[in-house]
Order: structure tokens, then C-alpha cells, then sequence
């Protein structure tokens, strides 16, 4: 299966969707098509029954450089209303990413710049090559990385995020893994091999369950050890174990053989 978009392709293989970002000559920087695309390449895939994992990748040497030229030219003369109007499509477009049922898996082939962080950011899990070069680059124009700031902190945490959104500096891919922002980093010929091993161990998991554990770190992170967490996190597991896959699973392994969800 695949769907036609006018700046990403989107294609489904079995369990694997793969979104790409196809502006190699604009370093895929993204405008407000880019953003509605990924939203609906997002649902899409999100909502398609067979699919288990989502792969966001690029096309060309670098992943994401952030907002396209043209469309900062005409943001320049927006009023107030229209900026939040524009800025709001940004942030649907994350949250989406963010909140996608499936999970989701980054494949970073090249340089993160600006927005493009907030992309990588928001996706389950980030693999990246060892030559890629990551920046928050907005303060050295005058702007803040504000929409893409709740899933780069969630990513790197407070510390980093105060030298990195106030400095504005390149930093090398070791150092984004030092901080969290990716979880592997590889070379350039190991990338697809390792994106793929952790495809093979998303769609080897219980559907069901892989979704509750992304809602679970949703409501878990951050939040203070009280009755409510604690009693929200006993239901949570009373609830999967009752559930379908819950049981199938169980059983599955008591009886040492496959799930039903890993069966033709």
C-alpha cells in the first residue's frame, strides 16, 4: 500500500509504515504543507489495522532543517492571530506524532536543525547515524523553540535544554545520545540494520499492550508517588491482564508457545 503526498511519501509493508520527508533540495525543511502531510501521513498510518511500528525517515543529506525559507519569508508578515493560528498546526502536527497509537521510530540519516528537533523528539524511539549534526538554532534569529519545547525537554531534560536552547551550538550525534535526545547512534551503513532490529522487537510485542505502555508513560511521568498514581498503575495492570491479549499472552508463554499476534 502506499499514498500519494505532494512532499512525503507514505508506503505500508505488512506491520512496517514508512513515512519519508522527499524535499532533499530543501534539506527537508518543512512549511505548512509539509505539516499538514505529516499529520495525515501520521493518522493514517496510526489508524491502519495491520500496522505494528511507524518509521519517519528523509531523503537527501539531512533529515530536517527546520521551517522552509519561503514560508519564514511569509510568516514574517503575519499578524499575531495568523502566528497562532500557524503555530497551532505545528503543534497538532506533534502532538500527533506524540500520541500516534503505533509506535514510532525515527531514522535520522542526517542533520537536525531547529524544528526538525522537534520531529525526532517526538517519536517513540530515535536511531541516528554518527555524522549527524543536531541545533537549536532559533534564538541566533530571534525566535524561541517554543511549540517543539515540550517534546525536546521530555527528550533531553531541563539541564541540557539550557545550554542547548540558549547557546544555539551544533551538537554531534555522541552528544545528543549522551543527553537522551537519541537512543542509538551508528554509522551510516549500520542505520537501516538497526532501525530494523528494533522494528523486528515493536512488532514482536502484544499490540494491545505496547499501546497501554505508551499511555502509561503518559500518565506515569513526572507525576508524584501518591494514592491516585499508585491505585491509576494497579488498574492498569488488572485491566491488560483481564484483557484479551493479556490472557493470550500469558497463556502463550505458560505454554511455551507463540502468541496468537505473532501468527500468519
Amino acid at each position: 500500500m502506499s499514498t500519494s503526498f505532494t512532499k512525503l511519501k507514505l508506503s505500508i509493508d505488512g506491520a512496517i509504515a514508512r513515512i519519508w520527508l522527499d524535499q532533499p533540495e530543501a534539506r527537508n525543511a518543512f512549511d505548512d504543507i509539509v505539516i499538514a502531510e505529516l499529520t495525515q501521513a501520521f493518522t493514517e498510518a496510526g489508524a491502519a489495522p495491520q500496522v505494528r511500528a511507524i518509521v519517519l525517515g528523509a531523503n537527501g543529506p539531512a533529515f530536517c532543517a527546520g521551517a522552509n525559507l519561503n514560508w519564514m519569508r511569509r510568516m514574517a508578515d503575519y499578524t499575531r492571530d495568523e502566528n497562532i493560528a500557524d503555530a497551532g498546526k505545528l503543534a497538532e502536527m506533534l502532538r500527533t506524532i506524540a500520541d500516534c497509537p503505533k509506535p514510532t521510530i525515527a531514522r535520522v540519516q542526517g542533520d537536525v536543525y531547529a524544528g526538525g528537533m522537534g520531529l525526532v523528539a517526538a517519536c517513540d524511539i530515535a536511531v541516528s547515524v554518527d555524522s549527524a549534526w543536531y541545533c537549536l538554532s532559533e534564538v541566533k534569529i530571534g525566535l524561541v523553540p517554543a511549540t517543539i519545547s515540550p517534546y525536546v525537554l521530555r527528550a533531553m531534560g531541563t539541564r541540557a535544554a539550557q545550554r542547548w536552547f540558549l547557546t544555539a551550538e551544533r551538537f554531534a550525534a555522541a552528544e545528543a545520545h549522551r543527553i537522551g535526545l537519541v537512543h542509538e547512534v551508528v554509522a551510516a551503513d549500520a542505520l537501516d540494520a538497526k532501525v530494523a532490529e528494533i522494528a523486528r522487537a515493536l512488532t514482536g510485542a502484544s499490540p494491545a499492550a505496547v499501546r497501554a505502555c505508551k499511555t502509561l508513560i503518559a500518565d506515569v511521568a513526572g507525576r508524584e508517588i501518591d494514592d491516585a498514581l499508585i491505585a491509576k498503575t494497579v488498574e492498569g495492570i488488572a485491566d491488560i491482564r483481564a484483557s484479551d491479549e493479556g490472557r493470550e499472552g500469558v497463556q502463550s508463554f505458560l505454554q511455551k508457545r507463540k502468541p496468537s499476534w505473532l501468527n500468519p
